[in-house]
């Protein structure tokens, strides 16, 4: 029997493992020769676009966190005199950084946990922004694109072409 607990953590968990709605034709619109078809091409286009979202925000990520992982000590002495982030010490920072900006993107491009990436890296862009005294207007620009595509990927799921896709299409094929 499963507690109250239990059941909100799996729903909560497969929220955040959703490839996100399905748009379905309606009976009406069937009936049209075109609509069919559009609908088709709509589907594709919203697969393509969330799957170039993805991939784009991925490599933006997983570069900066190579980057650090590269050259570390480096990363330490930014941590302790450049990005001062809130709470944590700049050692602590530098590692919770560079793992999510490891980890979180590979997750993203696969379509794993999508929402749940997309939420993780949202937060670490936050934090990229807020930790720096002075941020150029250009990368600001990137860092503002970068939580406008994450946003959308959070609440729309990561889309069909995902391996969320593919692991709910496997339940309900059980169900």
């Amino acid at each position: 029997m499963a507690t109250p607990l239990i059941g909100g953590l799996r729903a909560a968990l497969l929220f955040l493992m959703d490839a996100g709605p399905r748009r379905t034709l309606l009976a009406a619109d069937a009936q049209d020769p075109v609509t069919p078809r559009l609908h088709v091409i709509e589907c594709h286009a919203q697969a393509l676009a969330s799957l170039l979202a993805r991939l784009y925000v991925a490599q933006v990520f997983l570069l900066s966190g190579l980057t650090k992982l590269r050259d570390w000590p480096s990363t330490l002495a930014l941590f302790e005199d450049e990005y001062h982030v809130p709470l944590l010490s700049p050692e602590l920072a530098a590692y919770m950084g560079t793992a999510g900006e490891l980890v979180l993107p590979l997750l993203l491009a696969l379509g794993l946990g999508g929402r749940f990436a997309a939420l993780g890296l949202s937060v670490v862009n936050v934090i990229a922004v807020l930790s720096l005294s002075e941020i150029a207007p250009a990368a600001l620009l990137g860092h503002q694109l970068w939580g406008a595509l994450l946003m959308t990927l959070a609440l729309w799921g990561a889309g069909p072409w995902s391996l969320d896709a593919w692991w709910a299409a496997r339940r309900a094929k059980r169900a």
